[in-house]
């Protein structure tokens, strides 16, 4: 059976990559392994063992062109409306809360921000399929 262990994004600026996944996820520094033309960052927190991995290609200037097949990482939080508030505070720019629920039937709640490079992350609260 395979595991699911990380997800891997190519960022332009390190340090500005961590800092919006610290205060936006609390996603901290697990490994960090630099090489010659390229730096490796795991980011990780104790909600689970899943990593989030920055690949930051030395001498890059040119912001990552992530064309038209990217779709987005996703987390859980216990309460949507606390997070958006608090991306707010941030700085974060979420965009708004969007309730998810075609024919009726809630599926999800969320809303979506995007990192400093442009990935876009859903945020769901937690509940129904999404535990």
């Amino acid at each position: 059976m395979a595991k699911a262990i990380h997800s891997m994004i190519r960022v332009l600026d390190e340090a500005r990559s961590i800092d919006f996944y610290r205060r936006a996820f609390g996603l901290e520094i697990a490994d960090r392994l630099d090489f010659e033309n390229f730096t490796l960052v795991y980011l990780s927190n104790g909600e689970s063992p899943f990593e989030v991995e920055l690949t930051v290609n030395k001498g890059r200037t040119e912001p990552y062109d992530l064309g038209d097949g990217y779709g987005h990482l996703a987390v859980l939080v216990e309460d949507l409306a606390a997070e958006h508030a608090r991306f707010e505070a941030e700085g974060l720019n979420p965009r708004k809360m969007v309730e998810f629920a075609p024919d009726g039937e809630l599926v999800a709640k969320f809303f979506f921000v995007a990192d400093p490079d442009g990935y876009e992350i859903e945020v769901l609260q937690r509940g129904g399929r999404f535990k």
